[in-house]
């Protein structure tokens, strides 16, 4: 487009009373565009004020320097004909000022104004280095939405996208819907006062989804293969229990191949129906919902408990199913705690599910025995929410018995049982003779050991780190709790996270309301999340590339795959627009529309860097938008001073820095570069998974270079925030400045 600039400066909100607006102006003029002054650029009469510009003039390029643009999002937008620029000169900068602080003549704190000043270019050189972003459009689009497992979450998802008006297909391995729930002989309560057991619903949800013309079924099928990307999804889907050509054969080794052709034992990949697709060509879907559920823990390696070899020591699934069938005995102990020499740790993957479980099987004894004792031996009881006053009328209970203790022996004493415990809160340790002993199996999800989702993926056919979440479906658990790293692909239910059926019911519900936005989004050519709606998506000068790979291997999502001469094969509805692989690319060959390596780079050379004067260092902070950036202005709006040595420029995240950024920072003289952005390792809070690690392992790299350049490392530093330390902000850039302050100007300033 041929851009017609406007650039609009708003004085109110205080900004007029600490900064010179003509200085201001001045600094908009030496980039080539002169800015209009406003008082109350928000107001109606600010507002007509800039449309007038549009509507006579035909200004397309709108800069306004005022309020952050994190505010006011609404009234700023012109539409998609019109781009609009922020410069955030309110929280940065004059909300900032120390009204105490000594100017000069006319009141102005130099120091503020060289800030503001700074801002008004940066802000304006963004404009003029900013494309109009073009939506990347599908050819085809499929609107129906693939349903991985047949059990309450998968059940749950297909009725609330059918009734959204979407086709779903739910894939089943078993033979029948209904999942584990199909063998409860009670759910929790789930209405007040929590007392009570209720009915299970699971086959009137059964009949409910076929009935469905929306919904179709296919049982006893697997997933062989997911290609492609939101919107466009291709999948195969196989005979459960038959291999597909993308399955990767048992493995088998040396000593047991020569088993194997001595006859001597069975080969693992024979008897299969190799290669059976129930549709060879693969079906279209828009997105997936993963809902493949749990399956028991492994409670054998506890041998002290007996289970496998004591009769009557049971795990608390196979309890259900006596229960369900009304064998229940009189006597029963509940151990949750292997104990033994495990003392305080729970069984694997034991959650406040399995303390509900022994709370609703203890009431079965009850109810089934007239004399009936229930005991329940913990190290740990968990039942949050509502769940509380279930835990407590059991305590009330008569014939409910529950204890902190450690379990030590279980064995066998004629036809009963003896458990034996220490550490108990009585203060003495006990011997129980009971019919029955229940293990608290916990609830591994299947994506443990298993690929599950079988993508067709360079990055592979599951998830990765799946080690940080115990092997849980990735999901961000504290920004986006369906979302896995692939996007299209959403988690619930107990490949999720230990849930009870209330629960489930809640988190499938929210799994498709993603999976219609995602492939909505994607109709549309913008992303679905975090950067909702955004327009743009990376463009590659592919005659550049040199199959370095770093963009493929460092991307989070799996957005790129590589094509058969090992070029990056960009698949944009699978992006989330993080930037990760612009800030990986060594040749600087990948940009968006309005955000990319030049822009950036020409923002850092637009701040003044004195050359003549030690009192005034300059130190750039590249600033992560979705924590660190929020968390600055709310420090502005607290009124916290902030130091008038720094600069910020928001960044997408801080896996989008590119090290040319630093290098070009430093080379113009700058004192230091800070990265600011979100937490990373086991609790990271970073929106975009690996973006702060990323930059973290880079800044390390770059500090290596600056040594051979003869400056010190530490002059460039990465710093984690959350969005609610905005009262630690002023002090961490105090820290960093000081540091940099001892070291010197930068021996390069003024070449």
């Amino acid at each position: 487009m041929d851009k017609v600039y406007g650039a609009y400066l708003c004085t109110g909100c205080g900004i007029g009373d600490v900064l010179d607006v003509d200085g201001l102006k001045s600094a908009a003029s030496e980039t080539g565009i002169e800015m209009k002054e406003h008082a109350c650029l928000c107001g109606a009469e600010g507002q007509a004020f800039i449309k007038k510009d549009i509507a006579d003039d035909g200004v397309n390029t709108v800069v306004v320097c005022a309020c952050s643009p994190r505010v006011m999002q609404d009234v700023f937008d012109y539409g998609d004909e019109v781009i609009t620029v922020r410069g955030n000169i309110r929280e940065h900068v004059a909300w900032t000022a120390d009204t105490e602080a000594e100017g000069d003549s006319e009141g102005v704190d130099d120091f503020l104004q060289e800030m503001g000043e700074d801002y008004v270019r940066m802000a304006v050189t963004r404009a003029q280095k900013t494309e109009a972003p073009e939506p990347f459009k599908l050819e085809t689009l499929s609107k129906k939405i693939l349903v991985m497992g047949g059990g309450i979450a998968g059940l749950t998802a297909a009725t609330e996208a059918a009734k959204a008006g979407y086709e779903v297909t739910i894939i089943e391995k078993s033979g029948q819907l209904g999942g584990k729930a199909l063998g409860w002989r009670k759910m929790f309560p789930t209405a007040y006062p929590y007392s009570e057991l209720e009915e299970p619903n699971i086959e009137q949800m059964v009949a409910d989804v076929t009935a469905n013309a929306k919904i179709s079924v296919k049982t006893e099928s697997e997933v062989a293969r997911i290609g492609g990307s939101p919107g466009a999804f291709n999948v195969t889907i196989k005979a459960a229990g038959t291999k597909s050509e993308w399955d990767a054969p048992a493995k088998v080794g040396v000593d047991e191949q020569d088993l194997i052709d001595k006859g001597e034992m069975e080969d693992p990949n024979a008897g299969m129906n190799p290669y059976t697709e129930l549709n060879p060509d693969g079906e279209m879907f828009g997105a997936v919902v993963l809902a493949t559920g749990w399956r028991p823990a492994d409670v054998s390696e506890y041998e002290h408990l007996g289970y496998g070899t004591l009769k009557n020591v049971v795990t608390n699934g196979e309890f259900e199913k006596l229960a369900k069938e009304g064998k229940v005995p009189a006597r029963v102990a509940f151990v949750q705690s292997p104990g033994g020499a495990e003392n305080d740790n729970d069984f694997p993957y034991c959650n406040s599910v399995t303390s509900m479980v022994a709370l609703k099987q203890a009431q079965y004894v009850c109810d089934d025995n007239e004399d009936g004792q229930a005991y329940i031996l913990y190290q740990h009881m968990r039942t949050p929410g509502n769940t509380e006053l279930f835990y407590k009328g059991m305590q009330m209970k008569d014939g409910v018995f529950l204890t902190k203790a450690t379990v030590t022996a279980v064995e066998a004493n004629g036809d009963s049982l003896v458990v034996t415990a220490e550490d108990t809160l009585l203060g003495e340790n006990l011997a129980l003779e009971v019919d029955m002993v229940v293990l608290a199996a916990g609830m591994v999800p299947t994506t443990v050991d298993e690929p599950t989702i079988n993508l067709s993926y360079r990055q592979g056919p599951s998830f990765l780190d799946l080690d940080l979440f115990d092997g849980y479906a990735d999901s961000h658990f504290i920004c986006f709790p369906y979302e896995t790293r692939r996007t299209g692909v959403y988690a619930c239910g107990g490949v999720r996270k230990a849930e009870t059926m209330e629960e489930t019911i809640d988190d499938a519900t929210g799994a498709a309301l993603k999976a219609i936005q995602c492939i909505e989004s994607a109709n549309r050519g913008v992303a679905v999340h975090p950067r909702s709606g955004d327009m743009t998506y990376p463009d590659f000068f592919f005659s550049r590339c040199t199959q370095c790979k770093r963009c493929t291997e460092e991307c989070p999502f799996g957005a790129l795959d590589d094509d058969e001469k090992g070029t990056p094969l960009p698949n944009p509805t699978r992006c989330r627009r993080c930037g990760t692989c612009m800030g990986a690319c060594p040749e600087r060959i990948i940009g968006f529309a309005d955000y990319n390596v030049d822009m950036i780079g020409s923002m850092v050379k637009a701040i003044e860097v004195p050359d003549d004067d030690e009192d005034k260092l300059r130190i750039v902070v590249f600033v992560c938008e979705n924590d660190a950036y929020p968390a600055i202005d709310m420090s502005g709006m607290h009124r916290n001073k902030m130091n008038r040595l720094v600069r910020f420029i928001p960044v997408r995240c801080l896996g989008s820095v590119n090290m040319v950024w630093i290098k070009d920072a430093m080379s113009s003289g700058m004192d230091g570069a800070l990265l600011l952005g979100c937490r990373y390792g086991d609790d990271y809070q970073c929106h975009f998974v690996k973006g702060s690690e990323i930059a973290n392992k880079r800044m390390e790299n770059i500090g290596e270079t600056l040594g051979t350049l003869g400056l010190e490392p530490e002059r460039c530093a990465v710093e984690q925030v959350a969005i609610s330390d905005y009262d630690k902000i002023p002090q961490i850039l105090d820290d960093f400045v000081e540091s940099i302050i001892e070291m010197g100007p930068n021996p390069f300033k003024g070449f």
